[in-house]
C-alpha cells in the first residue's frame, strides 16, 4: 500500500511537473515576442506549450505503476551516449562566452546579413534569408533530424496491424460528452489549418515559415484527434499518406538542391531556378520550406497517432 501510494505521488508530481514545463514555455513565447522574435515565439508556443506538453502527458498515461526488470544490461549504449555527451561538451569549449561582445557574430556575420540580405535574397524576414538561403544546408540537417525522429519513434512504439485496424474503428473520444468544447473546436480547427498555410508561404514577408507553419497545422490534428476520437481522425487524415508526407518533405528540400545542380549551380544555390537571381531565392525559398512544412506536420501527426495507437492497445487487452 505504501509502495502504491509513493507511485501514485509521484505521478501526480510528474503532471505537475510537465504541466509547469508548459507553462514555462508559453511564457518564454511572450518574452521572445517581446524581444521581436517572433519567429522563435511560434515554435515555443507550439511545441512547447502545445505538443510537447500533450506528448508527456500521452507518455505519463501508458507508463506503468511499476519498472519492469531488465532483461539485458545496456553498458554498450552506455558507453556510446557517456562518450559522445562528452565529445559534445568537449566541442562547445571553443565556442564563445555566452554574450560575449567580441563574438565573430555580433561583427562581420550578423552585420553582413542585415546589409546584404535584402539585395541578394530579397525577402524581408531576414531570420527566413538565413535560415533557407544562408543557412541552407543547416536546416536541412535539421530537416532530416526530425525525420529521424519521426522512424525512431514509429520503431520504438511499433504496435501490430491487427491494432491498427482496430484503431481504424469509431474508437469513442474521451471527450466525448464535451459538447461546448466539441462545437468551439469546429468553428476553430478551420481557422487554425487556415492560419499555418498563412504562416507557411507568408514567412518570407512576416514572421513564420515551415517549422512553425508545420506545427501549427499538426497541433490542429492533434486538437482534431482529442476531440472526435482517433477512428474519426484517421478517415480524415489517413496515417498511411502520413508517413509518405514525413519523407516526401525531405524529398522536396534534398530535389530542389539536385535541380540547383542540374541546372549548373551549387547545391542549394536557388540563383539558377529562374532567369532573375532574386526570383530564384524566392522560388527556391518557397519550395524548400514547403518541404520543411509537410515533413514537421507529417512527423508530429505521426507521433501523436503512434502514442494513441499504444492507448488503443492497451484497451483491447
Amino acid at each position: 500500500m505504501v509502495a502504491t501510494a509513493l507511485a501514485i505521488v509521484c505521478l501526480d508530481d510528474l503532471f505537475a511537473v510537465v504541466m509547469l514545463a508548459g507553462i514555462y514555455s508559453l511564457l518564454s513565447a511572450c518574452f521572445f515576442v517581446d524581444l521581436d522574435a517572433v519567429d522563435v515565439a511560434f515554435t515555443e508556443a507550439s511545441v512547447g506549450a502545445g505538443i510537447s506538453t500533450l506528448l508527456m502527458l500521452a507518455s505519463l498515461k501508458l507508463v506503468k505503476r511499476y519498472e519492469d526488470k531488465s532483461r539485458y544490461k545496456p553498458l554498450l549504449a552506455l558507453g556510446v551516449v557517456t562518450v559522445t555527451g562528452a565529445l559534445l561538451i568537449y566541442g562547445t569549449l571553443d565556442m564563445p562566452h555566452f554574450g560575449d561582445p567580441g563574438a565573430p557574430v555580433h561583427h562581420h556575420v550578423a552585420d553582413r546579413y542585415i546589409e546584404k540580405s535584402m539585395g541578394e535574397i530579397g525577402v524581408p524576414n531576414i531570420v527566413t534569408s538565413i535560415l533557407a538561403a544562408y543557412r541552407g544546408y543547416d536546416t536541412l540537417g535539421e530537416t532530416c533530424v526530425i525525420f529521424t525522429a519521426g522512424i525512431g519513434v514509429m520503431s520504438l512504439l511499433m504496435v501490430s496491424r491487427r491494432t491498427r485496424e482496430e484503431s481504424r474503428k469509431k474508437v469513442p473520444a474521451d471527450m466525448s460528452q464535451q459538447v461546448i468544447l466539441r462545437i468551439v473546436a469546429k468553428m476553430m480547427i478551420p481557422f487554425i489549418l487556415i492560419f499555418a498555410l498563412y504562416v507557411q508561404f507568408h514567412g518570407d514577408y512576416g514572421p513564420g515559415g515551415g517549422f512553425q507553419a508545420g506545427v501549427i497545422f499538426a497541433a490542429g490534428i492533434i486538437l482534431y484527434t482529442m476531440l472526435f476520437g482517433l477512428g474519426v481522425a484517421q478517415k480524415v487524415f489517413s496515417p498511411e499518406v502520413i508517413k509518405l508526407l514525413t519523407a516526401f518533405g525531405v524529398l522536396v528540400y534534398a530535389g530542389v538542391g539536385m535541380t540547383c545542380i542540374f541546372l549548373g549551380g551549387n547545391f542549394l544555390d536557388y540563383n539558377v531556378l529562374a532567369h532573375d537571381p532574386v526570383h530564384g531565392q524566392h522560388l527556391g525559398i518557397l519550395l524548400i520550406e514547403l518541404g520543411v512544412g509537410t515533413t514537421v506536420a507529417a512527423v508530429m501527426t505521426t507521433i501523436f497517432f503512434e502514442f494513441t495507437w499504444r492507448t488503443v492497445k492497451h484497451r483491447y487487452k
